[in-house]
């Protein structure tokens, strides 16, 4: 990849000159054209703003009205989208998130908001990670690099039955993409319950060369004791019956080890990391928040998953069926409640996803 073109920017060479131009598109400027923002005259902060005039945070949202779609980015390229900065006020399940790249009918991320963002249980957690970072109150930022050749479009649905106020910025870069640059994709899966000794796919049907980059996990759990001895198992180029890669245990998987348990409190102990992490723990509180759930990342930036043709992922949901550790105990398959996104990137075009769940299955109860 080239250093000057305006992609792959890091600290080695955020020095050098480059022929990219930048540009950034908000309600303040829905275009991202050159010398066109806050130009508005009405918008969401009119009232606020009363006799101040243009610039004077006209327009600083969108209202996306129950059953909608609006599209928050049309951008022709070449270039790539740097960050994606939102704040959406509404049900984070209920909020999708779509990217279409060159002209595809096809989404290649088609998401529910909170879970794109590493928060699926509808409730804030921080996230302090290289490629997502969540900040308070509800600031979802996206640091994936997203590289287009012919068009970028970039669409939020409300599929709840209130009217959502949604504050975005996407910055992006006008440059060529070299030809080895692949397409970003993500994609949501849930299943409630899990069938007994069922395995949990992540991702399946992704034709194409690529690499898998990021995992996300809202998994709530339905038994008691330790939840997460279950085996990730990458299946590529051909692979049938056995993977390739197999992990040995959900903790492990998320580089962490022995139940995520803080040894002085024996407590589940809270992550958030450059590349992994558990950020969220939300306990039962006795009454009506009656289940354990949990919300894990994993980034393979520095190692990514190199796939050539195709690629399958899965996890097993495994527990114990009494405390582990002792004499006579053996794995119990559970019936969680797993939600998840695959990150990747591959070449055109993308496969069909499967249908996302029902407004009904996509909701957190």
């Amino acid at each position: 990849m080239a250093v000057f073109d305006g992609l792959g920017m890091n600290l080695g060479n955020l020095s050098r000159l480059s022929p990219a131009l930048t540009r950034s598109i908000s309600p303040e400027n829905f275009s991202g054209a050159k010398g066109q923002g806050c130009m508005a005259t009405e918008g969401t902060g009119q009232g606020c703003a009363r006799d101040l005039g243009q610039g004077w945070k006209i327009s600083p949202s969108v209202v996306i009205k129950a059953g909608q779609t609006f599209t928050m980015a049309d951008i022709a390229g070449p270039g790539a989208i740097q960050h994606i900065w939102l704040t959406p006020a509404g049900n984070w399940r209920l909020n999708i998130l779509r990217i279409y790249w060159d002209d595809q009918e096809q989404p290649s991320v088609e998401c529910p908001v909170g879970d794109f963002f590493a928060c699926g249980w509808g409730k804030y957690a921080q996230v302090s990670s290289l490629a997502v970072c969540v900040n308070p109150g509800s600031a979802f930022n996206c640091y994936w690099e997203m590289p287009f050749r012919r068009r970028a479009r970039i669409t939020m649905t409300n599929t709840a039955p209130e009217d959502m106020v949604l504050y975005y910025q996407i910055t992006y870069t006008l440059t060529e993409v070299p030809s080895d640059c692949a397409y970003f994709h993500a994609q949501f899966r849930r299943v409630n319950p899990l069938p007994y000794k069922s395995v949990y796919t992540l991702l399946d049907g992704v034709k194409g060369q690529g690499q898998y980059v990021g995992t996300y996990l809202a998994w709530g759990v339905n038994n008691n004791g330790w939840w997460g001895e279950g085996e990730i198992k990458f299946f590529m180029d051909g692979d049938s019956e056995y993977p390739t890669i197999c992990g040995t245990g959900t903790e492990d998987y998320f580089c962490g080890s022995y139940n995520f348990e803080n040894q002085a409190t024996h407590q589940y102990q809270e992550f958030s990391t450059p590349y992994t992490g558990l950020p969220q723990v939300i306990r039962p509180d006795g009454v009506y928040f009656s289940q354990q759930r949990f919300g894990l990342y994993r980034w393979h930036i520095p190692d990514p998953i190199r796939f050539q043709q195709d690629l399958r992922v899965t996890i097993q949901a495994l527990g114990w069926r009494y405390w582990p550790w002792r004499a006579g105990n053996t794995y119990l398959p559970l019936q969680d409640d797993i939600a998840s996104v695959a990150y990747w990137y591959q070449t055109l075009p993308t496969a069909p996803f499967p249908q996302l769940p029902d407004k009904d299955s996509l909701l957190v109860t």
